[in-house]
């Protein structure tokens, strides 16, 4: 039996768990990032439409997304070392399978189904052990592991084109299913960590394994409905930020460029704000407030911008919007994760991580086909945005009911220790007022 920590380590091995950690993200989103380059030559080789071949990532993104909760299960109950290293070996053998596909049909069930299912088993697990390992840092943690995303696009991407146009895109599949087989080593880098405040024994049945029980739970549900608003617009610049950069006037690298801006401002963001939010000067929830607001307000700006006047411009209010909007996205990205162990509690972090991501993935799933009919009835994007900006403002609306997510100055009881089944959420800072009388009248405000 191993011993129970008293609470996370906040560093050692855990720093190898966020190196894999990174790498899961990478070998995850940022390759289905990539993965449209191939679209094209599938597009071509079976006689069909863009429309058709979009839904293999598109499948594949969405039974990642969807089945999230299931990872997270399974993780619970055996522990997210077989989880993962199980989900890298489906990865692979999607990829392996696709590479023979004689119809879309092979393509939708290897890359779509096969490998979504593999990639539904390591992404929650991973982040949700990540948080385990971390306390003071855990913010730090998760934005170093989701900068694989954006890290892997700027590799997998241009490497993805080279083995196209060497190999073709059967051979490019092949060697995908070597990169993603990486998983399963990644996965055997998660040593179990028992804590303290870990249930004395995994759930049965398979309602508790998923972690349904979390929504009863005032703060969760409250963060759980923000972050499915939040999610109806947050994936919509993924998709129709460069086709927008496009209907804008500018050119092909105009529009490249605008995607690129918003990219790195967002994967800077990630360490930046994960470094303020470990600091403790301002409360996880209301920091998750602020920047939720933040991306609303960028993607409003960024369906607000005028049209440029030649090809030739670089369209300078549409990289200042698009920039503004990709570092506070990149900012609101570590804070969803980081703050879930202070709704939750530790023991039933892996779970919520499941949720969270089956909840953004309805949204996300909601999104952009509302934001492609939009511009169908309008003739832009400029609607298309501003409808799913005010999505995102109305999520980050309603986390304003997370507790201490709205500073208040009343007298304050000394803060007690919550039980580690409950959450750890963000002890209460005190503040003692001095009066002339001396410390004996002063009196203890929360602010």
């Amino acid at each position: 039996m191993t011993p129970k920590l008293a609470g996370p380590p906040d560093g050692g091995w855990g720093w190898v768990v966020a190196a894999s950690a990174f790498a899961v993200n990478g070998l995850s989103y940022g390759l289905l990032r990539s993965l449209g380059l191939a679209l094209p030559d599938l597009a071509e080789h079976f006689d069909r439409s863009a429309q058709e071949t979009a839904w293999v990532s598109a499948l594949a993104l969405a039974v990642q997304q969807a089945a999230s909760p299931v990872g997270s299960a399974l993780s619970t109950r055996w522990g997210a070392r077989p989880v993962v290293m199980i989900g890298g070996v489906l990865t692979s053998l999607g990829f392996f399978f696709s590479a023979f596909a004689r119809s879309l049909l092979h393509l939708y069930l290897g890359l779509g189904l096969l490998a979504g299912a593999g990639w539904a088993l390591v992404f929650a697990p991973a982040l949700g052990t990540l948080s385990r390992y971390f306390s003071r840092r855990r913010v730090l943690a998760v934005g170093l592991a989701l900068t694989g995303n954006g890290a892997s696009s700027l590799v997998l991407a241009p490497a993805l084109q080279l083995l196209l146009d060497t190999f073709g895109w059967r051979g490019a599949l092949l060697l995908l299913g070597a990169v993603t087989l990486h998983l399963t080593p990644c996965g055997a880098l998660l040593r179990p960590l028992a804590l303290t405040g870990d249930p004395p024994a995994p759930p049965r049945s398979p309602l508790a394994a998923l972690g349904l029980g979390l929504f009863k739970r005032r703060a969760f549900s409250i963060f759980a409905l923000g972050t499915a608003l939040i999610g109806g617009g947050y994936f919509v610049p993924y998709v129709h930020l460069a086709p927008h950069a496009l209907d804008r006037g500018l050119g092909g690298y105009g529009a490249a460029l605008v995607v690129a801006v918003a990219a790195v401002g967002d994967a800077s963001a990630r360490l930046v704000c994960g470094w303020l939010a470990d600091q403790g000067w301002v409360p996880l929830p209301r920091l998750l407030a602020v920047f939720g607001g933040l991306t609303g307000l960028g993607i409003l700006a960024v369906g607000l911008v005028p049209t440029v006047e030649s090809e030739d411009s670089w369209g300078g209010p549409l990289l200042a919007a698009a920039g503004a909007y990709g570092l506070s996205a990149g900012s609101y990205a570590p804070l969803v994760f980081g703050v879930l162990p202070g709704l939750v509690g530790i023991g039933g972090v892996v779970q919520a991580t499941g949720l969270v991501m089956m909840l953004m993935s309805l949204g996300g799933l909601l999104g952009p086909p509302l934001s492609g009919f939009l511009r169908d009835e309008t003739g832009d994007f400029s609607a298309s945005f501003l409808v799913c900006g005010s999505f995102i403002l109305s999520g980050s609306f309603i986390y304003m009911g997370l507790p201490r997510a709205i500073p208040s100055c009343r007298p304050a009881s000394p803060p007690a220790t919550p039980p580690p089944e409950r959450g750890e959420l963000l002890p209460v800072p005190q503040a003692i007022l001095l009066s002339p009388r001396g410390l004996a009248s002063a009196r203890d405000t929360t602010c």
